[in-house]
């Protein structure tokens, strides 16, 4: 079968189901595995490469109050794959959806086994995190220009990582805030995965949050508790490496007992 995938999320569910050799085509975002990152790309973005964090949310706001994509399809190469399936996917369950495509691709062996591995991974470390007699508090940041809060599945992850979300709601959207709110709130810890950010260009954005009045007096900042991930590899997408991204976050939370099975690197912790 001939898979082309129009998510970097996707990709890494069809690579997980042991389907690459059948990938013949992938987005211009896709870069892992890394076996990926030479087949021909379907997509474009229209954000410019040299844009702030505060012109990406202008022009992701615009797109999305006009209903317009932020991504190009590029139809001429796509039918030129001669793809006989096209993999595409909106929020999720990250389970349910890697069972679809296995089913899909005719791998339903292979998609059983993989989702029982990622299903027994999270387990672990969940019973881990619930036996730990400490669960922090934490604000978990999905963007800096402006400062809006994690959603969707990230609130869940912090609270299976044993910590305690104060803003973001499992399954709901990630939203706005001000930094009062923040201020407010006073996390033990500030965890920061900018989305479709490394965790080297999410920490361009700090000195912003450095200058605004109040930052320093927040007990995550004076204890040096200020985390920044990797949000494009990582918890920004609904695939299975949010079980890495468990993982890696319970592992930074708690530290030694709760420690990742994988090694790759992924945060920079700030002083502040």
């Amino acid at each position: 079968m001939r898979i082309v995938s129009l998510l970097p999320s996707a990709t890494e569910m069809i690579c997980a189901l042991g389907l690459r050799d059948q990938l013949v085509g992938v987005t211009h975002e896709c870069d892992f595995p890394e076996s990926v990152v030479t087949l021909p790309r379907v997509t474009k973005t229209v954000i410019p490469h040299d844009a702030g964090s505060a012109q990406i949310d202008a022009l992701v706001r615009d797109r999305a109050r006009n209903r317009t994509a932020l991504y190009q399809l590029d139809v001429p190469a796509l039918k030129a794959l001669r793809p006989d399936l096209v993999v595409t996917q909106a929020l999720c369950d990250v389970f349910e959806c890697m069972l679809k495509v296995a089913h899909a691709a005719g791998a339903t062996d292979q998609g059983d086994t993989a989702i029982a591995e990622l299903i027994r991974r999270t387990e672990r470390i969940a019973e881990r995190c619930r036996r730990l007699p400490a669960h922090p508090s934490v604000i978990f940041l999905e963007w800096i220009d402006p400062l809006f809060c994690g959603g969707h599945w990230n609130p869940e992850l912090v609270q299976l990582a044993g910590g305690r979300e104060l803003i973001g709601k499992a399954g709901a959207r990630s939203r706005r805030i001000e930094l009062e709110k923040l201020r407010h709130a006073d996390p033990d810890v500030v965890f920061i995965a900018c989305c479709g950010f490394s965790a080297e260009r999410a920490s361009t954005d700090l000195p912003l949050l450095k200058r605004k009045p109040g930052w320093d007096e927040l007990k995550a900042v004076k204890r040096n508790r200020v985390i920044v991930a990797d949000g494009s590899a990582y918890f920004n997408r609904p695939g299975p490496r949010l079980v890495d991204s468990l993982e890696k976050l319970a592992g930074l939370l708690h530290g030694t007992g709760c420690e990742s099975e994988t090694h790759e690197r992924m945060v920079g912790r700030t002083l502040g």
